[in-house]
């Protein structure tokens, strides 16, 4: 995926995380909308910082660099919202592209990639892009809105209630 399609991609993932959250549509929501913008739209741009340093789509495209961010605010307090930016760019990059990206580098060079990508160069990479968004959206939601009813179930089964 290019620069624009993870941009792209951030803001309208951004958005919809905003409605999801704050569904009314009122300052509240586009307020939240600016809390996730903001670090998710500079998470989704810096792994490929690559591009400068190390190896494109090795270097900052894995699972450890990944981890680095999930685990970032909780010992530094901040840059909550920044591991989603660089999950989406890896899920762009592995089902929006052919060529795919190395998760286990350094330990394995492999790259791992979707057969359903298309070429960064492609008329279809923005086609591409909103697919992506949407599934991602909806992926959300069903966290959103389902996994905390589904807990509330459990919950109540193990209590026999």
């Amino acid at each position: 995926m290019n620069k624009k399609g993870h941009v792209l991609n951030a803001v309208l993932l951004s958005i919809g995380l905003g409605y999801l959250l704050e569904p009314v549509g009122d300052l509240e929501t586009f307020k939240t909308i600016a809390m996730i913008g903001v670090p998710v739209t500079l998470g989704a741009l810096f792994p490929d910082v690559d591009t400068a340093f190390g190896r494109h789509r090795k270097t900052l495209h894995n699972l450890p660099i990944l981890l680095v961010f999930v685990v970032f605010p909780s010992v530094f307090g901040n840059l909550e919202y920044v591991w989603i930016g660089v999950l989406t760019h890896y899920v762009l990059d592995v089902s929006g592209s052919k060529r795919g990206i190395a998760l286990f580098y350094p330990i394995w060079k492999k790259e791992f990639g979707l057969p359903i990508g298309v070429a960064v160069s492609s008329k279809r990479a923005d086609l591409m892009m909103v697919v992506v968004t949407v599934g991602e959206l909806a992926l959300a939601a069903a966290i959103v809105f389902e996994v905390p009813q589904w807990g509330f179930t459990m919950g109540r089964q193990l209590l026999g209630l």
